[in-house]
């Protein structure tokens, strides 16, 4: 086993090796939280989500941190604008983060540290960087010297003098336009600390460098985030960590694409949706692992793109989830309609044959034990020709995930895998053993090798986290809906009797554009909802 990572400092492919062998430490920055979250919020969490379980499931032992930003610039104007305090305004909105988290599956999170906890580390980190010359106090404000750093730039490929300071009162105090805020002097009517140099609060970057060091360490191996957060932000947080430390912040940087809308142009969400700090308005940096922009208009937060919850609770989270996952984490990823209506229909294949599978064996795809290691879900094909198929594309999932987390590759696997499962029932003609009994399943040998090669299924997708939970079932019951569903197939079925087939498909497509699936099999035409997940 080789995993390899690609590292946005070296612009480079490496084999993965943890800085304490067998251990992990990874920090992802989490959402300021002065507003409901949006989709655009969820990209990275799902993302590291399932970084966290294939390395959990290779062998290592991983502490995933994700921050949150409790106090800010957004969160005061806010606090000014609703007449709460900023705190309360905060665990409103952290409340909505987490269930946004629980929907869509992503539950790997090991802490979740707030930026106010950590005022004192905050400070300490500020005064080191004092003493050992990298930063300087102005006035009640402490700024960090670009110029002191020789290496400043080396993530992003930008040197202090391509920065752009913004005007105004910090701009004065500066000694050089990119140099940027540590300790930020409070305004009247702010939230603030005590400190050194007078009441105030901390800067963006400074916080996650204290966070991070406070749980993971000085030197710790993964550090992910958007590509919007390349420059200046995780710039500013290797500068001012490995001035302080003398050593290394991070070993691999990890940045993932961003979300675009499918009608418009921009990424949904992002860093051009909080006010910058002092030093902070140069625009984000063009990377190679960028894919194009395929779209239009940015759905930030002040754009009116809130309300996760409800675009969860209409689409499902599970399909959200495996649309973020369907394309490589570095790339663009495009959102919109006709993307979760591909994956409502690429779902709706795996759904189907955990209903063929329950038919067949009585037992439920979601009640099969997830294999948690590399090792114990290792097949012993034996000339089988399923189980051969299954461990071929077992190991090309694993290899696929080994080479920089492709899961859009992986989720290729699981298709063709889906397709051997359904080829081979349809063969041995597996739905005949419906109507036997117990011991009639028990004893075939097709029945074992089915229900080997899909417990390999239930394996490579729980790594992406899909397919936990059991999803609604089909219609029925005395409800009003079923019983016009079932004149609707009646109708259908007397139109294709009478080869009127215009007036059946009419009858299929008009059920399609709203969202309801119709499938013919052996003589009896079920419905299904396409959109319930």
């Amino acid at each position: 086993m080789t995993i390899r990572v690609y590292n946005t400092l070296t612009k480079n492919k490496e084999v993965f090796e943890p800085v304490v062998p067998g251990k992990v430490g990874i920090y992802l920055c989490g959402p300021t939280v002065y507003k409901e979250s949006h989709i655009g919020h969820m990209v990275g969490p799902v993302i590291f989500d399932t970084v966290k379980r294939y390395l959990t499931y290779s062998g290592y032992d991983v502490t995933w941190v994700v921050n949150i930003t409790d106090v800010d610039d957004k969160l005061i104007q806010q606090m000014h604008e609703r007449g709460l305090p900023m705190s309360e305004i905060a665990e409103e909105m952290v409340v909505d983060y987490l269930n946004n988290l629980r929907g869509l599956g992503v539950d790997q999170i090991d802490r979740m540290p707030k930026a106010t906890e950590y005022i004192g580390d905050i400070i300490k980190m500020t005064q080191t960087l004092i003493d050992k010359g990298h930063a300087y106090v102005a006035g009640n404000d402490v700024f960090f010297d670009v110029a002191r750093d020789p290496s400043y730039g080396k993530l992003s490929n930008r040197s202090a003098d391509d920065q752009q300071g913004e005007g105004g009162g910090a701009a004065s105090k500066k000694r050089n336009p990119g140099d940027f805020g540590l300790w930020k002097s409070a305004k009247p009517g702010e939230p603030s600390w005590d400190s050194p140099w007078g009441k105030g609060r901390p800067g963006w970057h400074i916080e996650c460098s204290a966070m991070s060091r406070g749980i993971l360490g000085e030197t710790f191996d993964i550090h992910g985030g958007g590509l919007d957060l390349l420059f200046p932000h995780h710039e500013n947080e290797i500068a001012q960590s490995e001035c302080c430390h003398a050593k290394p912040m991070v070993k691999y940087w990890m940045h993932n694409g961003l979300l675009k809308a499918a009608s418009d142009t921009g990424k949904v969400g992002g860093r051009a949706e909080r006010e910058a700090q002092a030093g902070d308005t140069a625009p984000a940096v063009a990377s190679q692992t960028q894919a194009p922009a395929q779209g239009g208009g940015k759905m930030s937060r002040s754009g009116g793109a809130g309300g996760l919850a409800d675009v969860i609770a209409q689409q499902g989270g599970e399909r959200i989830r495996f649309l973020l996952l369907s394309t490589h984490y570095r790339s663009t990823v495009v959102y919109g309609e006709q993307g979760l209506k591909e994956a409502a229909t690429a779902l709706e294949g795996f759904y189907r044959f955990f209903e063929r599978y329950y038919k067949i064996t009585k037992q439920r795809f979601f009640n099969i034990p997830p294999i948690a290691s590399r090792g114990e879900g290792e097949i012993a094909a034996a000339g089988n020709p399923l189980l051969t198929a299954a461990k071929q594309h077992r190991d090309a999932f694993l290899e696929r995930m080994d080479d920089d987390f492709n899961t859009g590759g992986a989720i290729a696997e699981l298709f063709g895998l889906l397709s051997e499962l359904n080829k081979f029932a349809d063969q041995q003609k597996l739905d005949d053993f419906e109507a036997k009994t117990p011991a009639d399943r028990k004893e075939s040998k097709d029945i074992a090798t089915f229900m080997r090669a899909t417990r390999t299924l239930r394996e490579l997708t729980s790594l992406l986290g899909l397919f936990r939970s059991p999803q609604p079932k089909r219609g029925g019951g005395e409800s009003l809906v079923p019983k016009l569903m079932q004149m609707m197939i009646e109708l259908r079925a007397e139109a294709r009797a009478k080869k009127d087939f215009a007036t059946g498909d009419r009858i299929r497509n008009g059920l399609t554009e709203i969202g309801v699936t119709l499938e013919d099999r052996k003589g009896v035409t079920e419905w299904r909802e396409a959109s319930a997940n």
